[in-house]
Formats: structure tokens, C-alpha cells, sequence
């Protein structure tokens, strides 16, 4: 299909262009993931674990969460 014709389809909004994309080669700008080690105090982990059951995810997740917002505030506020 054209671009112009995408375009249109787009522009009136008439059909769904979902099936007209490749989805297959689809990345998110700055997602890609790398693994890292970090050691913490037996304290720290056992606050993570409290903390992460409390809302039922992951000890990964909360950290990941909580240096997310942390990130994000800092960022935010530049």
C-alpha cells in the first residue's frame, strides 16, 4: 500500500490500519534490557520481599518500579 493511501485510511478513520502494519519488527525506543547485579543488606531484601508481597508482584518488580518512578521524578523536575 502507498503512503498515501495509509495515510487516507488513516485520516478517515473508517478501518482499523492495524492490519496493514508489520508488527513483527516492532521495538520500543529505549527498552532494550541489559542484566545487572546489585548486592543489597539482608535488611533491604527482606523489606523488598515484605513490600512486593503486600501487592502481589515480584521482588524485581517493585525494585524495578521504584527506581522507574524515582527516575522519572528526578526527570521530571529538570
Amino acid at each position: 500500500m502507498k503512503a498515501k493511501n495509509f495515510d487516507k485510511k488513516f485520516d478517515d478513520n473508517k478501518s482499523d490500519i492495524i492490519d496493514n502494519l508489520d508488527l513483527s519488527a516492532v521495538k520500543r525506543p529505549n527498552h532494550d534490557q541489559k542484566r545487572i547485579n546489585v548486592d543489597f543488606p539482608i535488611w533491604v531484601i527482606d523489606s523488598l520481599d515484605r513490600e512486593a508481597n503486600r501487592i502481589g508482584v515480584t521482588r524485581q518488580s517493585i525494585i524495578k518500579l521504584w527506581l522507574v518512578e524515582r527516575l522519572e521524578k528526578k526527570y521530571a523536575s529538570e
